[in-house]
């Protein structure tokens, strides 16, 4: 498990793929660094770019629009699963 309050690019990327499965993600399989994400009342893609991971919220905007953020892997495990996991 990742550590709650350690910089998420602390960790080794099996770690984090790990942590992934754990909240639910399922890895694409023709773009590995592509997951996507299904909770009630909300479903969304994230990206492992090279600086930050991007999370685009699947039409859960205003007129259905798509809301995407970034988190930078400075930010701590326990951030990131905050902002990313509790929806737009």
């Amino acid at each position: 498990m990742l550590s709650a309050d350690t910089p998420l690019y602390s960790h080794p990327l099996p770690q984090i793929e790990e942590w992934l499965k754990n909240q639910g993600c399922q890895q694409d399989e023709s773009q590995l660094h592509c997951w996507r994400v299904q909770r009630p009342g909300w479903r969304a893609e994230l990206w492992l770019d090279i600086e930050q991971i991007t999370v685009r919220y699947i039409k859960s905007g205003e007129n259905e629009q798509d809301i995407q953020r970034s988190f930078k892997y400075s930010l701590s495990r326990e951030d990131i699963e905050q902002a990313v996991f509790s929806g737009p």
